[in-house]
């Protein structure tokens, strides 16, 4: 280790660095919240002054941490938030965790990243380590970050230290926590890596080193697209069992999943959401035309869980249809808009483009009910979160479960409505014949 390096080892080791996390959201705060309950001076950076108004006031916005833990790093002073650039000069580990979405065209925007990056560049001295640990595609810590970096007359590796290592949270996941979840680390040269592993050993539990920045960066798309392939596989298997009729995807997939290898279970739903597993399929198929090659079987799975709402869209039409009354005034109540369980992020949630078509087609009464979400915008409607009442629940003409929510008395639920379309399976617990009726399950050989 050159004397940069092995002055910012003894930094990390006596717990004298000082840890900056550029973007406040769910990756980042945890991260942040993290560090400075290990005892690191922690500063947290993000541009959106809404979140910094929020901390200072001592209020936590994101679920995965408790309200105690901010409060607790605010109190002694071991955490601070601000929305600026202006000391990261005073820095010595800069983590980036800033949003990578896609364009309308469905292709990467890193702005967010460059913009992070050049802002950093700035105040960049000697002895510093920049991590990016935003969902990219390969070649962005050393194709766009470094370049940026070096503009400064700096050099990687020997004035200051760049590594990425992908994120891996898990939005309500109550098992696994930034701190138990073991990452990946890859630096630009030898001194990146083993520093990179050594500030996240401070905080994490298990830090796996890899040879590149990029096998990083590639690791992480194979985990998201794996998820991606295999849920396209078993949505695609329910339509067919929808199609065919008699065959219940749900049962075929438990009935699998009792093999004790070789196969892992996943399930079918009205599509994907968060922020990578839908988007990383594209990030990909992006990197691979530049260099003249198609990603055909990945994009095909990623298009196939995209049309899963409008999948769910044609089965309620179906219901509609069998009513007598005209579909302006039927009544649809949406239940669960977040894009998955017990959480309340919404990013991309296949409920909100169920929500969206519905009242495209002309359906001019569909709500909403979500524990977790207040309300929303969608469709060029502002919605609020319907009470869920015996009354709503009768006057509904069609419910459709779309995130199945523990909090959810499903029981209740089926003993209310009418008619219910059952997007995840959700009441599967309910076993009377009569209440069973009342139930269109996705997947499940009843609907044609």
């Amino acid at each position: 280790m050159n004397v940069n390096a092995q002055a910012l080892e003894e930094k990390l080791r006596s717990k004298k660095a000082k840890i900056g996390v550029v973007g406040l959201g769910y990756v980042g705060l945890p991260l942040a919240v993290e560090f400075a309950r290990k005892g690191f001076v922690t500063v947290g950076i993000d541009l959106d002054k809404r979140k910094i108004d929020s901390l200072a006031a001592g209020k936590n916005y994101i679920q995965d941490i408790r309200d105690e833990e901010v409060s607790e790093v605010l109190a002694n002073g071991k955490f601070r938030a601000q929305a600026d650039y202006s000391n990261t000069g005073d820095l010595d580990v800069i983590y980036i965790c800033v949003p990578t979405p896609f364009t309308e065209n469905k292709e990467p925007d890193i702005s967010f990243i460059k913009s992070a990056a050049e802002s950093i560049a700035k105040n960049l001295r000697a002895g510093q380590l920049i991590i990016l640990k935003s969902t990219t595609y390969p070649n962005t810590t050393e194709g766009l970050v470094q370049p940026i970096l070096e503009a400064t007359g700096k050099k990687t590796g020997t004035d200051f230290f760049l590594a990425f290592s992908p994120e891996r949270i898990d939005p309500g996941n109550k098992k696994y926590s930034t701190a138990n979840t073991p990452i990946v680390v890859g630096g630009v040269t030898k001194d990146c890596t083993s520093l990179a592993v050594l500030v996240n050993q401070q905080v994490i539990a298990q830090v796996i080193p890899v040879s590149s920045p990029k096998v990083a960066e590639m690791e992480k798309l194979l985990e998201n697209i794996f998820r991606s392939v295999n849920i396209a596989l078993v949505n695609e298997l329910a339509k067919l069992c929808d199609r065919m009729g008699g065959i219940n995807m749900w049962e075929v997939v438990e009935a699998a999943a009792t093999k004790p290898f070789g196969f892992m279970p996943f399930y079918p739903g009205p599509g994907i959401g968060g922020h990578c597993i839908l988007i990383d399929p594209f990030y990909l198929s992006w990197l691979a035309r530049a260099h003249d090659f198609e990603t055909n079987f990945i994009t095909l799975a990623a298009e196939t869980n995209e049309s899963m709402p409008f999948y769910v869209r044609d089965m309620v039409i179906h219901e509609v249809a069998h009513l007598p009354k005209s579909i302006s005034d039927v009544k649809v109540l949406v239940l669960g808009v977040a894009f998955k369980r017990d959480v309340d992020d919404t990013r991309h949630s296949p409920a909100l483009k169920v929500i969206e078509l519905l009242l495209k087609d002309g359906l001019q009464h569909v709500s909403y009910n979500d524990p977790f979400v207040p309300k929303l915008s969608v469709g060029g409607k502002d919605l609020v979160s319907t009470p869920l009442t015996e009354k709503e629940l009768h006057e509904s003409d069609i419910i459709v479960i779309t995130t199945d929510h523990t909090q959810y008395d499903y029981e209740f639920i089926v003993q209310h409505a009418s008619r219910i379309i059952d997007t995840r399976n959700a009441a599967k617990k309910i076993t009377g014949v009569t209440l069973r009726k009342k139930i269109v399950l996705l997947g499940a050989g009843e609907h044609t």
